[in-house]
């Protein structure tokens, strides 16, 4: 159960950085299944009977070159077959793979619809290339992702997106 959560996690959040920036190249989606998964917290609660697992304290969770940071993920587990049904990471969320990080104060992960929602000031960088706005939301299956002003006529979407260097033309004007 616990590996679903961070995989599905992970994968969404990888996803979601690698498309909100509109990086030209294709996204490279890796299965990252087999690879061992490290949650690390100061505290686990754990409510069989409610079917959550509660992480808090200077949680970080890796899995191969993904590493996610937050001050607290609450994962909530289906009542039919234990899978995992959401994951909320709260709390100073930090998601970082090779030169792409994503922020927010809010991540949730929808496993039923295939959606991760960054809130509170969500933000990605990769290299000089960022995105933001209200909301970020990532459709897990579609690799595509929506940022919006959350409905708010004051907030903007905003987008820096940096020319590539232009090779100079070297015996030719």
């Amino acid at each position: 159960m616990m590996k679903n959560l961070c995989i599905n996690l992970i994968v969404a959040g990888v996803c979601c950085l690698t498309a909100a920036v509109a990086v030209a190249a294709p996204s490279a989606h890796k299965d990252r299944s087999t690879l061992p998964i490290t949650v690390k917290s100061n505290e686990l609660s754990a409510d069989n009977k409610g079917k959550t697992a509660v992480f808090s304290g200077k949680v970080v969770a890796r899995q191969g070159d993904i590493t996610i940071y937050c001050d607290r993920l609450v994962v909530n587990y289906a009542e039919k077959n234990g899978d995992v049904d959401k994951v909320e990471a709260t709390g100073n969320v930090r998601i970082i793979q090779l030169n792409r990080t994503g922020f927010a104060e809010q991540a949730l992960f929808d496993s039923r619809v295939g959606r991760i929602v960054l809130t509170g000031s969500p933000r990605v960088v990769q290299g000089g290339d960022s995105i933001s706005g209200k909301v970020i939301t990532y459709y897990v299956d579609d690799e595509k992702s929506d940022v919006s002003s959350g409905g708010d006529p004051k907030a903007r979407v905003e987008a820096v997106i940096n020319a590539s260097p232009r090779k100079n033309d070297v015996g030719g004007r």
